[in-house]
């Protein structure tokens, strides 16, 4: 398991996490370590976050293990708990694997996802499928899960996510709401969002938003902890380290992390 080292300024402490059940203070990383980062766990919550790739996310709490849009190969994922629960935002191929959900999946294995997702998923999955779509609430043991919408609002990109599609999430677990963006921009309904504790919010063109529609969103539902995810555009990367100085100089109580998405 690749460990995160988080490093900070000359003024404070270097320090290691010798233990994944272990809870630190999140540091932000400044961008030319980025490569060097990967997990972490935040202070006084008790959900580790795994960094895999783009979108896709591990969330491990003392009791659940939630895979957020797994893709790629399963020796991404081998080092983690099995999946209790997969959620699914959309049906493009950075959210929706086929290929990926065959190898994690198990006969346990819940798997929740909009309507258009749970079109496209193999018939045998069909058991152990959770439909949710916007604005939906279920909880299943402790958890509680609510679908978000994610949509385009720029003229040129409404083609891209439409609204109702796909489902960005709200979970709440252990006394933690942790908000996923899903692809989207700076809609309504994410301004609106109350008590985020961990966001994970996209900024890619054309695709999604710009880094300022992000930072601006996020200024409006105040998360305790942002995690800019899903930053690779067509053009390269975002900048992210413009995104952390909109958001501190406008309210610097929100932390900004910053994990490797793309090792």
């Amino acid at each position: 398991m690749r460990y995160l080292y988080l490093l900070s300024f000359c003024f404070l402490c270097c320090f290691c996490l010798q233990c994944k059940q272990v809870t630190t203070t999140p540091v932000v990383t400044p961008s030319s370590l980025l490569e060097s980062t990967q997990d972490t766990i935040t202070k006084d919550i008790s959900i580790a976050i795994h960094a895999i790739t783009h979108a896709s996310v591990v969330l491990q709490g003392k009791e659940n293990t939630l895979y957020i849009d797994p893709t790629g190969a399963y020796d991404h994922y081998k080092e983690y708990p099995k999946p209790n629960f997969i959620l699914i935002t959309d049906i493009h191929g950075d959210h929706l694997a086929i290929e990926t959900l065959d190898s994690l999946f198990t006969p346990t294995t819940k798997i929740i996802a909009p309507a258009a997702v749970a079109e496209l998923l193999p018939a045998s999955y069909t058991h152990q499928l959770i439909i949710l779509n916007n604005n939906e609430t279920k909880t299943i043991g402790n958890i509680i899960f609510e679908a978000i919408p994610m949509y385009n609002l720029r003229e040129d990109a409404l083609h891209f996510h439409e609204k109702g599609r796909g489902n960005g999430y709200v979970i709440t677990m252990e006394d933690t709401r942790v908000y996923i963006s899903g692809d989207t921009e700076d809609i309504p309904e994410m301004r609106t969002l109350k008590n985020i504790d961990i966001a994970f919010v996209c900024m890619n063109l054309p695709w999604t938003m710009t880094v300022s529609q992000a930072a601006d969103a996020v200024l409006d539902f105040t998360p305790t902890y942002i995690y800019p995810y899903h930053y690779k555009g067509k053009d390269g990367f975002s900048d992210i380290g413009q995104f952390k100085t909109l958001v501190a100089a406008k309210n610097p109580e929100i932390q900004v992390v910053q994990l490797d998405w793309y090792p």
